[in-house]
């Protein structure tokens, strides 16, 4: 995990004010014995996941898609090519949501705005540290001069996360 301990705080407070502002049914869903503590969640989100990420359209249309997720100091980042229809998307409507969902026993759901970051600037050191840890040992050291030449990156500043996690054999 690369939370720090302010990280943390951060997360679980944004976790109990979004579920503080939940309706009834996801308050019927998301009972308290369904929901991750934000060490739990930091610990379910360990490199990368996929996520499902909605953009729109110019028109107010959703448009969702596959990308890969990183969860990195309690937030989620997101990166594609800067040619993608997302990323134009974004930058003209940065409001996204995304879900993390890999089965029915567990659901990361983020509602917020995508903020565009510069992975090669010292800000952002330790995020493309983690880059490199995840993709190097999949791809191969060629993967660092891909990441220099090809994908943007952003990260969801969030106002809403919501967890659901349920045990499989319940």
């Amino acid at each position: 995990m690369h939370e720090t301990a302010e990280d943390l705080v951060a997360l679980q407070e944004l976790l109990d004010r979004s579920v503080a502002g939940g309706g009834a049914h996801l308050l019927e869903v998301i009972t308290s014995d369904r929901r991750l503590t934000a060490i739990e969640t930091c610990g379910r989100l360990q490199g990368m996941v996929l996520l499902s990420l909605a953009t729109a359209t110019t028109d107010g249309r959703p448009l969702v898609g596959p990308v890969d997720g990183i969860f990195y100091r309690g937030c989620f980042y997101f990166g594609s090519s800067p040619n993608a229809v997302r990323f134009r998307n974004i930058r003209a409507r940065p409001h996204v949501s995304a879900t993390h969902l890999p089965g029915e026993d567990l659901a990361v759901t983020v509602h917020g705005r995508a903020t565009m970051i510069d992975v090669a600037s010292l800000e952002h050191a330790g995020f493309r540290s983690t880059l490199l840890e995840i993709y190097v040992p999949r791809y191969g050291e060629e993967w660092e001069m891909f990441l220099d030449s090809g994908p943007v990156y952003a990260r969801i500043d969030a106002d809403k996360m919501f967890t659901f996690s349920m045990d499989p054999s319940a």
